[in-house]
């Protein structure tokens, strides 16, 4: 999927090494990115995306799309996973609204032909959609929001007690890698890695348990760019003492940006 250009200087991570731990499916744009600003992207997956081991609710669900007025989906790979089974019967039909939690999600639906009626500019997570204008009447909505297993109650939560009626379609799951860590961590070793980036709290976690305990070491130490106030705590109940970056947004060059902040304040000196 192609990305816009970075907001920064070419040469803002000119020589860093940073460790991008997306999803194979997800990582491209933002090591593309990172490559653009002079860095070096390290790929190391802390998920795998799969597809669902029961697919039976899910395919009724999809049978009937013409029943929901409104599909909301979760992320990228919400809408990768769902168009693909979906497509296999039809399209989405045309009276349903679509609405997307950021702008990755938006721009794939578009690119499949389809026209997204809701989604933030700001904040890309479940509380900034739920500040939709369109999202404040839902009584009596017939809502289905594709996801992965497991996740966040909060949006759906929130619907209800708006007086919608919601369901899940969990489209597809998400597992801890079976990687051989032992070049990461040798490069690691070597200060090869000076920047680590995170996506959510799986992620992270994932990526503590991954590098065992002397990875641990490292990853305390080592400079980190999350996109979340709830990813911060995480990372400090699990000790990480490096410098932490906030991205403003949860997108690739958001996270890119907060990337440069933490370079450019690391290089001057000034605390974070």
């Amino acid at each position: 999927m192609q990305t816009d250009s970075p907001p920064h200087d070419p040469h803002a991570l000119q020589g860093w090494e940073v460790l991008v731990t997306r999803p194979r499916e997800q990582a491209e744009g933002l090591c593309h990115l990172i490559e653009q600003g002079g860095g070096h992207p390290v790929r190391f997956p802390t998920l795998d995306i799969v597809a669902p081991e029961d697919t039976r609710v899910l395919d009724e669900q999809i049978a009937r799309l013409d029943k929901y007025d409104l599909l909301i989906f979760i992320s990228a790979n919400a809408v990768q996973w769902a168009l693909n089974r979906i497509h296999r019967q039809g399209r989405i039909p045309d009276p349903v609204r679509l609405a997307a939690i950021g702008r990755a999600s938006a721009r794939a639906l578009k690119e499949a032909g389809y026209r997204v009626d809701i989604y933030p500019d700001r904040q890309f997570n479940s509380e900034a959609l739920l500040e939709m204008p369109e999202m404040q009447a839902m009584e009596g909505m017939n809502i289905l929001i594709f996801r992965g297993e497991g996740g966040r109650e909060h949006l759906a939560q929130e619907l209800v007690r708006r007086g919608a009626q919601v369901e899940y379609a969990e489209i597809y799951r998400r597992v801890l890698p079976q990687t051989d860590t032992s070049q990461l961590l040798r490069h690691w070793a070597r200060n090869g890695i000076d920047a680590v980036t995170v996506t959510s709290n799986e992620t992270l976690r994932n990526l503590y348990e991954m590098v065992g305990a002397l990875g641990r070491q490292w990853l305390r130490n080592t400079p980190l760019v999350v996109i979340s106030d709830r990813m911060l705590q995480l990372a400090q109940e699990l000790g990480i003492q490096g410098p932490v970056e906030i991205a403003d947004q949860a997108s690739d060059e958001g996270i890119v940006a907060a990337l440069c902040r933490l370079r450019k304040r690391m290089t001057t000196g000034k605390e974070l």
